[in-house]
């Protein structure tokens, strides 16, 4: 789950699958009681078919859980990663060596850590755009970049477009937060 629409939908079916939630929130969810295998397999079912997976094994889960910080820094978060050392709280955050995270991430999703989260930089930078309410130097400045410059070089870098050749263009080239 990738946004708050995610989360209503997850609610929606697992509440048509009469399942008790005892917590929510992008990426987890918490049922009670514990599920029967024909519960689970119902679960697997319900999420493949809104485009969701049923993630059940440590080191997938621990994946996932690095793609939610990532999304909820970025995306929903005031104060986003402009200030922070991104491997020291990720690292916090989930009780592992930065190291071991980078590695698993980049050996299962075959890109680092860091390009994951300049594409997605990248994507709120378009979504920002397209909003048209902040200067480039502002949007620089809330995602941490440390310049204007910095910002279009990795934005024409990652869409072979300027910031303002894709204001421009007036469509939308986003894509979902899932499939960056």
């Amino acid at each position: 789950m990738v946004c708050n629409r995610c989360i209503k939908v997850v609610q929606d079916e697992f509440a048509k699958l009469n399942l008790d939630i005892q917590d929510i929130e992008l990426g987890k969810v918490n049922v009670s009681p514990q599920l029967s295998e024909k519960k689970i397999e119902d679960v697997r079912k319900v999420l493949d078919n809104n485009g969701f997976e049923l993630i059940d094994d440590k080191k997938s889960k621990l994946i996932d859980r690095i793609k939610t910080i990532i999304i909820e820094k970025i995306h929903y978060s005031e104060s986003g990663f402009e200030s922070i050392n991104t491997s020291e709280y990720l690292a916090k955050e989930l009780g592992h060596d930065y190291s071991y995270l980078s590695n698993l991430f980049s050996s299962v999703e075959g890109i680092t850590i860091e390009k994951y989260i300049i594409n997605q930089k990248i994507e709120k930078v378009k979504e920002l755009l397209v909003y048209d309410e902040l200067t480039l130097n502002e949007i620089s400045y809330q995602l941490g970049y440390s310049s204007v410059q910095h910002l279009s070089n990795q934005f024409k870098k990652i869409t072979g477009l300027t910031p303002s050749h894709f204001k421009k263009l007036k469509e939308n080239k986003r894509k979902p937060l899932d499939k960056v």
